[in-house]
């Protein structure tokens, strides 16, 4: 049987955290008794402002955030008492004559009509928080129809929904600032975006600018080349309409000399002068006046074709250019956001390339693609192969020296036997180097001391005995030659392209892609000078050849040296 209860004051009840009736009592180490929700937020609290947590009513310090223990006795003490004292207050409501319309008042706790915040069955303050039903209630309620259920203080569960209140209006502020700060860089990127508008226009206006001026420059070159034409077929044909007008008067004097002879009457006169005549005649017969044997038309002709094949092949690349660019542009591209700059761009670029043929096409200051050909002579460079010259393959004229590299006519005449160099060009000052070049990238340079000289490829198979000119560079389908004397030109298969460019320096460079089928030719100086790309379909190894002319020295530079 259970002994007598014990009467304990309610202030030996309460927490000193929220001065209200313990709810949940844990105990700490140190002895003391809180509520769970009160002292699990007072460590929260000072785990956020300090290492250390500390016991609230005697102040110990713990080093590590100390393990709460149920005290199950102080709980069923706290309800026990709370009943109690329940049971007298409805004693004295009952006594007190409590209306019936309040006894039927819906269960729970509210504040009164008058806005006080006491409960309305225990007029007790509504200090009390139930977790569970998210509920104020007051501590008599708490142990009459709460029990098991989370309880804890209004004042802490307050204090802890206002630091939920202050993180969520931290966040909400973050938020805020960070789409305040997006705005503005949109707006930002708007103005960039016209400014970059106007910019992209004004350059590309400057760029095609200056290619409609680059046109208009080669326009007048192709104009003035045109017209040098027509001044030396003209030169031709008063040459010889003069020559022409000559001989016809010359026959008119022989006519009417003839016609003389035939109207004398004496037979010795007749018989003297008639030898004379006769001889004469007969030479002139013998001679008759040739006509110029080349169409004087055939240079415009040549001129038209070599124009009209540069248009298709510009528009061309013009074409399949502007077609990769468009589609770069739709599918975004490039457009980069998120502050990226333009050489975070993909380098998304379009290669073209004219279709191959064994003809020749006139490219002069062909726009090269930075990443598919070389620019500087550095980048040039690095394609540097090695050549010497095969003294095998010379002519008889031409001496070779200075280890292999260098050629000129040879001062001494002296003729070797046939036999002894089967290779060597008989009828042409020509020469072959000893390597062939197949390699996909190739590069050299020549120096040219004189005013006129070949510098060619050829396959090994090319013609060294004829005496006619298919054995010269450049006069067949096996060699490729750039001539050098007043102007600069191009031969293959004896069809000829004049350049108007004409030398301005004595170094040339030669850049061959054998696998990609184009040969270019540059003037070496502080940059390289275009002169003309040459495109075909080679089978074989080129090797470099050279013709020269009296006065005249060729000389391989030796590229290791740089």
């Amino acid at each position: 049987m259970a002994g007598p209860r014990i009467p304990v004051r309610m202030n030996h009840l309460c927490c000193r955290i929220c001065s209200q009736v313990l709810r949940n009592p844990v105990t700490i180490p140190c002895g003391h008794n809180f509520c769970m929700q009160c002292i699990q937020d007072r460590f929260n609290h000072d785990e956020r402002n300090s290492c250390h947590c500390s016991c609230p009513e005697c102040g110990h310090m713990f080093l590590t955030r100390p393990q709460l223990i149920k005290n199950t006795t102080l709980a069923d003490l706290v309800r026990d008492t709370e009943s109690r004292d329940a049971s007298r207050d409805k004693r004295n409501m009952e006594h007190s004559g409590a209306s019936t319309q309040a006894l039927k008042r819906p269960r729970g706790c509210s504040e009164t009509g008058t806005g006080s915040a006491l409960c309305w069955r225990h007029s007790s303050s509504l200090d009390v928080y139930c977790c569970t039903d998210k509920q104020i209630i007051c501590a008599l309620c708490a142990s009459a129809e709460h029990r098991g259920h989370v309880i804890g203080s209004v004042k802490g569960e307050r204090w802890r929904k206002e630091e939920e209140l202050k993180n969520i209006q931290k966040k909400s502020k973050q938020i805020l600032q960070q789409q305040e700060k997006k705005g503005k860089n949109m707006g930002k990127a708007l103005e960039q975006i016209q400014n970059e508008v106007r910019k992209t226009q004004d350059y590309c206006e400057s760029v095609f600018a200056g290619i409609i001026d680059s046109l208009q420059r080669h326009y007048q070159s192709v104009r003035e080349l045109i017209e040098a034409q027509a001044e030396a077929a003209a030169a031709q044909i008063q040459l010889s309409l003069q020559t022409l007008q000559v001989k016809m008067e010359e026959m008119r004097k022989r006519s009417a000399e003839l016609e003389h002879l035939a109207q004398t009457d004496s037979d010795v006169d007749f018989l003297k002068r008639w030898p004379s005549l006769r001889s004469l005649c007969e030479k002139e017969h013998l001679h008759p006046f040739h006509e110029v044997s080349e169409d004087p038309l055939l240079p415009f002709d040549s001129t038209k074709r070599a124009v009209e094949q540069l248009g298709r092949q510009l528009e061309e690349f013009c074409d399949k250019g502007f077609e990769s660019f468009s589609q770069t542009a739709e599918s975004g591209g490039l457009w980069q956001s998120g502050g990226e700059t333009e050489e975070d761009d993909t380098q998304q670029r379009c290669e073209t390339s004219p279709s191959k043929s064994h003809g020749l096409a006139e490219v002069n200051n062909t726009v090269i693609e930075p990443n598919v050909e070389p620019k500087t002579r550095a980048e040039f460079l690095q394609y540097a192969c090695v050549l010497s010259l095969d003294p095998a393959t010379a002519h008889d004229d031409l001496a070779i020296s200075a280890g292999d590299k260098e050629v000129r006519l040879s001062t001494q005449k002296c003729k070797s036997p046939a036999g002894r160099y089967p290779d060597r060009f008989v009828h042409r000052r020509q020469v072959l180097c000893r390597e062939g070049l197949q390699a996909e990238r190739c590069y050299y340079e020549i120096e040219v001391e004189g005013s006129k000289a070949e510098i060619a490829l050829a396959y090994k198979g090319i013609d060294r005995k004829s005496r006619t000119p298919v054995s010269a560079f450049g006069a067949n389908a096996q060699s490729w030659s750039l001539d050098r004397s007043t102007h600069y030109s191009v031969s293959h298969r004896a069809d000829s392209i004049q350049l108007t460019t004409p030398p301005t320096h004595d170094r040339i460079g030669v850049y061959l892609k054998f696998k990609e089928g184009t040969l270019s030719f540059y003037e070496v100086s502080d940059s390289m000078k275009f002169l003309y790309k040459v495109e075909a379909e080679f089978t074989e190894p080129l090797y470099p050849g050279f013709w020269l002319e009296e006065k005249c020295c060729i000389r391989i530079c030796d590229l290791r040296l740089y």
